[in-house]
């Protein structure tokens, strides 16, 4: 099985949610792959970051979000732990880790507890593998709402603002690393 496999599989019609998934899934997993391509001293599984890239959104069908065409039960939050769910069962255990830890820069365990996240609290939700990192990096350059726009470092940095001024600063650390 591949990752189109896995798309078709949970995204069988051709409708509007498919087409953002997708075009917003290739946004993150070109990026990735420039990332890749520029910094061969970071040794990043290449065709790894392609699949993860690809398939790190999969959650999103079960979420609430009509901004995106989702119109699942599941608070859009949840989106990350309901697609490493989807992958788990499919045997594809790195893929899924990727899935839990792409929102914002990571969130850790004070933050779902001061924020009351509808997460369990036991979870590991920040990325710890370089190729985690990179695809949390790549996706916060795109969003699902304006899919016809890419934002800068700073606008993606200032995206993060409401969130704490840890993530942003992982988000800047990244920036070095990965520009």
């Amino acid at each position: 099985m591949d990752y189109q496999s896995i798309i078709n599989q949970y995204y069988p019609s051709e409708n509007e949610l498919r087409r953002i998934l997708l075009i917003h899934s290739r946004q993150v997993a070109d990026r990735c792959l420039k990332i890749c391509t520029a910094h061969p001293e970071l040794r990043l599984d290449r065709e790894f970051l392609e699949e993860a890239a690809m398939l790190h959104d999969i959650g999103i069908c079960r979420c609430d979000a009509p901004s995106i065409q989702c119109f699942g039960t599941e608070p859009y939050i949840c989106h990350g732990i309901i697609g490493g769910q989807m992958l788990r069962e499919l045997g594809w255990i790195r893929h899924a880790f990727v899935c839990e830890r792409h929102t914002g820069t990571g969130i850790s365990r004070q933050q779902i507890e001061r924020q009351q996240l509808p997460l369990p609290p036991d979870g590991q939700y920040e990325p710890v593998a370089l190729e985690e990192q990179v695809v949390c990096y790549a996706d916060k350059f795109y969003s699902k709402t304006h899919l016809d726009r890419e934002r800068t470092v700073l606008e993606a940095a200032q995206s993060l603002e409401k969130f704490g001024e840890e993530g942003v600063k992982r988000f800047l650390g990244w920036a070095k690393l990965f520009e």
